[in-house]
C-alpha cells in the first residue's frame, strides 16, 4: 500500500468502524500509511468454535495491537453510545463491514459525515451479500465504491470507485480477497482528497438498484432441477460459506468445487450419477452435467473425489440418483 502519512497531520480525529477480516485489512492499510486513527468500533466479542468461546473480531485484535482505543456498542441506538462517539468529536468515520445499523444522529455526528467502502459498483448488489451474490447471477465485472453513508441501504452518493474482473475460476473467497486489497488502495488514494473536501459526490441511480440478500444456509442446499450452470455459480458463491450441499444417508456432503458441463440429450432423471472416475463425478441436471470435482464427507476434510473413491469405493454409484 502507498504511503502518504504526511498528508494526515491536519487531520488527528478519524474513526474506523468494522469487524470481519476484509475490514482489517482497511485498517492495517489505514495505520500502515500513517493515518491516525483516534478510536474503532466494531461489534461485540461473539461465542465461535467448538467451545463457543468469546471471540473477538479481526479488527479489535488489529486495534489492540496497534494500541488503539476500541469500543464495542451491541447498538448504536443507545444514548449512551451516540454519547461516547460525540465526545470523541470526531471528523470522518469509515465504516467497512462493520454489521450494526447508524443511526442519523450517529451519520450526523462526524464533521465530514460517515464513508462506507462496499464491495459492488453501485447501485449494483447493495445489501450483506455483494461478492456473493455478483458470483451466483454470474456477473463478469464488479467493483468497490467509496460512498457517502446515508440512512438508506447503500444508497449514498458514490465518491470514488474501481473495477475488477470476476474469473470464471472465482469463489467468494478468492474475490473477497483481490477486492480487499483494490478497496484499501482505493480509500487511501482518495482520502486526503475526502478530507479536503474535494471529492464530488455522484447521486446514484435508485432505478437500476439491485440488493444483495443475507446469506442463509437453507439456499446452500442443491437443487438438480435446476442447471448445471445456475449450480456450478451457486457452488462457486457459497464457498467458503455456508457451502452447497446434497443429503446422503441422513448427512450433508458438502460441494466444494464442481464446474459445468454440456452433455448430449439424456432422459436421466435429474440428480442421477452418469459418469463417476478420478477426473470428478457427473451428476445429471435439468440442464446439462454438473462435474464435482471437491467434496466433504462428514468428519472429514474437503478432498478430490479420486482421494474419495480410494477410501470409500462404494460410497458413490453409477446410475445413483442424489436427493
Amino acid at each position: 500500500m502507498t504511503s502518504t502519512s504526511d498528508t494526515y497531520i491536519d487531520f488527528p480525529s478519524i474513526i474506523f468502524a468494522g469487524t470481519p477480516e476484509f475490514a482489517a485489512i482497511h485498517l492495517k492499510a489505514l495505520i500502515d500509511s500513517g493515518c491516525p486513527i483516534q478510536g474503532v468500533y466494531t461489534q461485540p466479542d461473539r461465542r465461535a468454535g467448538r467451545g463457543k468461546k468469546l471471540s473477538p473480531s479481526p479488527v479489535k485484535l488489529l486495534a489492540l495491537e496497534h494500541n488503539i482505543p476500541v469500543y464495542q456498542p451491541e447498538s448504536f441506538k443507545d444514548n449512551d453510545a451516540q454519547q461516547q462517539l460525540q465526545q470523541l468529536h470526531p471528523d470522518l468515520m469509515i465504516v467497512v463491514a462493520y454489521g450494526l445499523i447508524l443511526p442519523e444522529a450517529v451519520l450526523n455526528t462526524p464533521k465530514l459525515g460517515c464513508v462506507n467502502m462496499h464491495g459492488s459498483l453501485l447501485p449494483r448488489w447493495r445489501g450483506a451479500a455483494p461478492i456473493q451474490r455478483a458470483i451466483e447471477a454470474g456477473d463478469t465485472t464488479t467493483g468497490v465504491c467509496l460512498m457517502q453513508l446515508e440512512s438508506g441501504l447503500d444508497t449514498g452518493p458514490v465518491l470514488a470507485s474501481a473495477t475488477l474482473p470476476i474469473l470464471d475460476t472465482d469463489n467468494a473467497s478468492d474475490l473477497h480477497d483481490r477486492m480487499a486489497q483494490i478497496s484499501a488502495q482505493l480509500l487511501l488514494d482518495n482520502l486526503t482528497q475526502l478530507l479536503q473536501r474535494e471529492l464530488t459526490p455522484v447521486p446514484q441511480d435508485h432505478a437500476k438498484a439491485t440488493y444483495a440478500h443475507k446469506l442463509l444456509k437453507d439456499q446452500a442446499r442443491v437443487n438438480w432441477q435446476k442447471p448445471a450452470t445456475e449450480l456450478a455459480l451457486l457452488i462457486r458463491a457459497f464457498n467458503p460459506w455456508p457451502v452447497c450441499f446434497f443429503p446422503l444417508d441422513s448427512n450433508n456432503i458438502r460441494i466444494w468445487k464442481a464446474k459445468a458441463l454440456s452433455e448430449p440429450s439424456s432422459s436421466s432423471t435429474p440428480g442421477t450419477i452418469l459418469k463417476i472416475d478420478q477426473e470428478g463425478m457427473d451428476v445429471k441436471t435439468a440442464q446439462g452435467l454438473l462435474r464435482i470435482e471437491t467434496l466433504q464427507l462428514p468428519g472429514k476434510n474437503p478432498m478430490p473425489i479420486a482421494d474419495i473413491l480410494r477410501g470409500n469405493p462404494h460410497k458413490f454409484q453409477l446410475d445413483q440418483i442424489l436427493e
